[in-house]
């Protein structure tokens, strides 16, 4: 029935509307019809081979130092995109990881923007970085929806052609970093009410001794202390008890693990249709950009972390990824080349299996020494909110 150049897609992240409709039509009551009809809107575009050229990149500061790559594979379009940054400032380093779905254009924005809201934010000069973090999430949906944010979403939408795009780090140059370039905006459009396209964000900020981590969507924050793997964000699925509850509280509904029948994740920055009861705050819309945020007090038994996307969680487990790195790192200095390593074994040899998705990952190594002392505690992961 369908052409060699698809290939089976288990977890596709969204559905059109008329799709939607299609579904509750039939109810997914997976008879011999039916079911066929359900599989037909769980495949997506797929290359018949796939492309895995990498984008890769190092670097380092005298902290710490990182390695990237991602690598568009199976799919026919690389949603991902990525920011990498040892100094944002003096004290302060920055890792994040937007994965895109139903367009690239608002995980391009995010890599784009959003660690400079952090940076511009006035509660960041004080001191607060995780009330200048949490308010950088939520503002990517504010500046979407304006009429500047609208003409920089259709830029970043037709600014690369997304046959050969490998998920680019989109930075400004000197003379712009660090303005809000967006903050002046005039208002949103009557007709426009922001992009039903969305992307997750998982970002790692490192200042001084102490890092932050903040998560929506599923991509994940890992890091490795005395060699075993510790969790540091909580991947955000409708079917979560508390996830569940804000959905229902806002009008919307799950079905077959999905948001509306429609999204696999309940937290995200973009997907604006599911952002629109005006009676209820960002944080209690069906889907959320609100983020959780973990702090962990780095200490000497810290070796590594990695932020990537579900394209690499799907394959690999958190332990079985912070063991591949560890094994990798004994004869491989150059942390891109270990990262591009993790992507090739995660990267599906045919079409119908997992590893069909984009793949981006981040790894951040430590300096020695970081200043404290050996922990004697693990890190906590945050409950949902």
């Amino acid at each position: 029935m369908f052409s060699s150049k698809f290939c089976y897609s288990a977890s596709p992240k969204h559905y059109t509307a008329t799709e939607i409709t299609i579904i509750d039509h039939y109810s997914l009551s997976f008879t011999f019809l039916q079911r066929n009809l359900f599989l037909q809107l769980e495949m997506g575009v797929y290359l018949s081979t796939p492309k895995t050229g990498k984008a890769s990149e190092d670097g380092e500061n005298d902290r710490l130092r990182y390695g990237l790559s991602s690598m568009q594979g199976w799919r026919a379009t690389m949603e991902d995109a990525h920011a990498a940054f040892t100094n944002l400032d003096d004290s302060t380093s920055f890792f994040g990881v937007y994965d895109g779905h139903g367009g690239n254009e608002v995980s391009k924005f995010c890599a784009k923007f959003l660690h400079q809201q952090v940076l511009n934010d006035e509660a960041y000069a004080t001191g607060d970085l995780e009330n200048s973090v949490r308010k950088a999430f939520l503002r990517m949906d504010e500046m979407m929806c304006g009429r500047k944010g609208q003409k920089e979403l259709e830029l970043l939408r037709g600014k690369v052609d997304q046959s050969t795009s490998n998920g680019e780090n989109l930075q400004k140059t000197e003379e712009d970093y660090g303005k809000d370039v967006l903050s002046s905006d005039e208002g949103t459009q009557t007709d426009y009410s922001g992009p039903s396209s969305g992307s997750t964000a998982c970002i790692a900020i490192i200042r001084n001794n102490q890092l932050l981590v903040a998560n929506a969507g599923d991509s994940r924050c890992v890091m490795s202390r005395k060699g075993k793997a510790y969790e540091l964000s909580k991947d955000h699925k409708p079917d979560h008890a508390t996830e569940k509850k804000r959905i229902l509280d806002a009008g919307g509904y799950v079905q077959y693990g999905r948001v509306n029948g429609s999204l696999n994740l309940s937290r995200a920055i973009g997907d604006m249709e599911l952002k629109q009861n005006r009676s209820l705050p960002a944080e209690k819309q069906i889907v959320t950009a609100n983020p959780d945020i973990i702090k962990v007090d780095l200490s000497e038994d810290d070796e590594f972390l990695i932020v990537a996307c579900d394209g690499i969680w799907d394959c690999m487990s958190s332990e079985q990824t912070v063991d591949f790195v560890k094994q990798q790192l004994n004869s491989e200095k150059k942390l891109s080349v270990v990262c591009e390593r993790v992507l090739d074994r995660c990267l599906a040899p045919a079409s119908g299996q997992e590893g069909c998705d984009n793949m981006t990952m981040i790894l951040v190594q430590f300096k020695k020494p970081l200043g404290s002392k050996p922990s004697s505690t693990e890190p906590v992961v945050p409950s949902l909110q």
